[in-house]
């Protein structure tokens, strides 16, 4: 318990530079581009609410000051590499932790005021009651401290599990994040459970249909991971669900070496609710001209082109569909074995600080 405890509270109180994760409900941040020479990124921004994907206080720090990255994202990959980077910042951060762990007495002294994400242990994936249980106990932790729950995104794998998980949890007023969703088959699922947001990986989904068809590039409107990620887009505008299709992990839809192409499957999406970028491709788009970005997700037009029926999932359909769809089923267990491996790699550097 006393680690369960320091990894919360490790991931739960980010430096005073790092905005939280506070989703904007389908909405981008509330500024106007107008100048000639406006950039891609500013463009984009006015279109799609933008996350930073990253765990470095610097990065993060410097793209909060532009005012156009409103929220920041991370993931036991980047709070791993933190805690073993050397930096001191990060120790202290460490240490802090350990300390909460050990005395449970730490302040959320400089608590940013939006919403924080925090994920809930990725090995208890399969286990829908273990996972709610770790869930209330994070937010139980939280209020304890004083922060109430709608301050908190609770973040999940997109198994079944996980989203049945989440469904109880809303019923509860806390919203889940459905994270690690390479197919459609999640995202419906996650919509009709209820989950206030989903994160699908374009970029890997776009890596498994390459090695499966033998093509080095698509054209941007063509690529798997787009496609995919615009059906699920569809599908909840045309039926009126209100989860929130934040997509993350790109690739370059018309391979790399190709000017701009790192910015493909972005660009492709721009207009979808939120996205979550990291640090160079954010890099890529503030160098690049306002001309290349246009809106390529329109909620009533999209919903309205939907071709997809409402039926409605159960365990059994839900298993009947996972064991057809290949690209779901790797793509799921290569994340999640990923976030496992990091994840121990963070217990470890706890265990070295007791």
């Amino acid at each position: 318990m006393k680690l369960d405890i320091a990894l919360f509270a490790l991931c739960m109180h980010p430096p005073t530079s790092i905005t939280a994760f506070s989703p904007s409900h389908h909405m981008p941040t509330s500024r106007k581009s107008t100048h000639l020479d406006t950039s891609a990124l500013e463009s984009l921004a006015d279109l799609t609410t933008l996350s930073i994907d990253s765990g470095d206080i610097d990065t993060v720090a410097r793209y909060a000051k532009t005012g156009l990255i409103t929220d920041a994202t991370t993931n036991p990959l980047f709070v791993s590499q933190a805690g073993a980077n050397g930096d001191a910042r990060y120790e202290a951060m460490v240490l802090e932790a350990v300390a909460y762990a050990k005395a449970k007495t730490c302040e959320l002294v400089n608590l940013v005021p939006g919403r924080v994400s925090t994920e809930v242990d990725i090995r208890l994936s399969y286990d829908k009651e273990e996972s709610a249980k770790r869930a209330r106990s994070i937010i139980s932790m939280y209020e304890e401290m004083g922060v109430p729950r709608n301050r908190i995104l609770i973040k999940l794998a997109g198994t079944w599990e996980g989203i049945k998980a989440a469904e109880e949890l809303e019923k509860e007023d806390i919203q889940c994040n459905i994270t690690l969703v390479f197919s459609f088959l999640q995202a419906a699922a996650a919509a009709q459970a209820g989950a206030y947001l989903i994160s699908p990986f374009p970029g890997r989904i776009l890596d498994w249909h390459k090695k499966q068809s033998g093509k080095e590039s698509y054209t941007p409107e063509a690529d798997p991971g787009v496609l995919a990620v615009k059906r699920m887009y569809a599908y909840f505008r045309k039926y009126g669900y209100d989860t929130i299709c934040m997509p993350a992990s790109w690739r370059p839809s018309r391979g790399a070496g190709i000017d701009g192409s790192d910015v493909d499957e972005i660009l492709a999406l721009a207009g979808v609710d939120e996205m979550t970028i990291p640090q160079p491709l954010l890099d890529s788009l503030s160098a690049m001209e306002s001309t290349v970005v246009s809106r390529n997700c329109q909620a009533e037009s999209d919903g309205a082109a939907c071709t997809d029926p409402n039926f409605r999932l159960t365990e059994e359909s839900f298993a009947s569909y996972w064991e057809t769809d290949e690209c779901g089923k790797e793509k799921l267990k290569e994340g999640m074995d990923a976030f496992v491996a990091e994840t121990e790699k963070l217990i470890k550097i706890l265990i070295d600080k007791f």
